[in-house]
């Protein structure tokens, strides 16, 4: 087996070439994916399957790369489905209330995506005549379209010639070219020459896939690989160092208190403000609780201050541990008997009295869910 001794030169055509071949034999059949070739004519190879008989279409391949963004393929999947049965198109996205988003993303997490989402139609039906701008520069100005979902979208939906940079192509390219820790730019520059061909999205699709199946974070199936030959990595043996491991910074736990507050019967929610951290979504009242502070004062204080009514904690009926991208909080629920004062939206967005069986029709953050599934497990 030739193994590289001087610089990869991973411009030359036949890595492209080799890419697409294996890509072509290989591809993950996704929902969401064109056929082999669909946007530059290339011969198909494989028979469509049939969520795929429309061919390419450029509003599936966006809702689809804004869900990927930094969530599994696998746990994506069924939501993307659930997601263009209601919403087969960028028209009824934009027409639909964001309530109803937001309820058909819960428990896919990073919610800002599904308000960034919606808005977005909103501005394409608006500004663009309901059809998705068809390049990099004019993709990138639409609210929440990132470098990489503007240019996975430009390069797949549209075939512009750009890459996609996500976790997996920062692998393979480093891998390939052994360098510990590639800066944006330097990845960019080594792979903007690969996606310069008939084919781009399919590179780009290509360098996905064999990063997330082959080219995996850990133990890369090596000999698997159709770039192994010229791979300097694995020429060196440190294809497992490839790139250098994050800096881990240490997560903070937050202690969060909050009350299900009941009235004849009922049980008040409130809906968190728009912007922010699980903006738009539906909680039971409360907050995080202060050094020195007891969890009940706390979720009294808490509840005062969101809603402006006074409650008597009873019964802590749930500790539920949940852990986001950068801090992990213990969530602590007690039942509450409502004292005094009407409601209003002081440091919410709104609020409502439910019955607990009607608490699954709102958008909870995955936490709340739990602690309903205790409430009112049919919910």
């Amino acid at each position: 087996m030739t193994r590289p001794t001087a610089d990869l030169q991973s411009e030359r055509p036949e890595t492209t070439s080799t890419l697409l071949a294996w890509y072509d034999r290989n591809r993950r059949d996704l929902p969401w994916r064109p056929r082999p070739g669909d946007a530059s004519g290339h011969p198909l190879t494989r028979e469509p399957s049939l969520e795929r008989e429309l061919g390419l279409d450029p509003y599936r391949v966006w809702v689809a790369e804004v869900m990927l963004i930094q969530t599994q393929v696998n746990t994506v999947v069924p939501y993307y489905r659930r997601f263009l049965d209601l919403f087969p198109d960028v028209q009824a996205l934009a027409a639909a209330d964001l309530d109803e988003v937001l309820k058909l993303w819960e428990g896919l997490g990073y919610y800002a995506r599904a308000r960034n989402l919606h808005k977005a139609a909103q501005q394409i039906v608006d500004v663009h005549d309901g059809v998705l701008p068809p390049n990099r520069r004019s993709l990138r100005e639409l609210p929440g379209a990132g470098d990489y979902v503007a240019a996975a979208v430009a390069s797949i939906a549209f075939g512009e010639r750009v890459l996609a940079i996500d976790a997996n192509v920062r692998r393979v390219l480093s891998r390939l070219h052994d360098l510990a820790e590639p800066s944006d730019a330097q990845v960019r520059k080594l792979g903007t020459s690969l996606v310069d061909c008939d084919r781009p999205g399919d590179v780009n699709q290509a360098l996905m896939d064999l990063g997330s199946t082959v080219c995996t974070p850990r133990n890369p199936s090596c000999p698997a690989c159709p770039l192994d030959e010229i791979c300097m990595a694995r020429a060196r043996g440190t294809q497992s160092q490839r790139p250098g491991p994050k800096r881990s910074r240490a997560r903070p736990h937050y202690q969060i208190a909050a009350g299900i507050i009941w009235r004849d019967g009922q049980i008040l929610i409130a809906k968190r403000p728009s912007e922010g951290l699980l903006g738009g979504l539906w909680e039971f009242p409360g907050g995080k609780v202060e050094p020195g502070e007891r969890l009940e004062s706390a979720m009294v204080r808490e509840v005062r201050e969101e809603l402006g009514v006074d409650v008597e904690p009873r019964d802590e009926i749930a500790a539920i541990k949940h852990s986001y991208s950068h801090f992990s909080i213990t969530l602590h629920a007690f039942n509450c008997r409502y004292l005094a004062g009407e409601p209003q939206a002081l440091g919410c967005q709104e609020f409502a009295w439910v019955k607990p069986e009607d608490l699954a029709d709102f958008a909870f953050p995955a936490a709340n869910r739990r602690l309903i599934e205790k409430i009112a497990p049919s919910s």
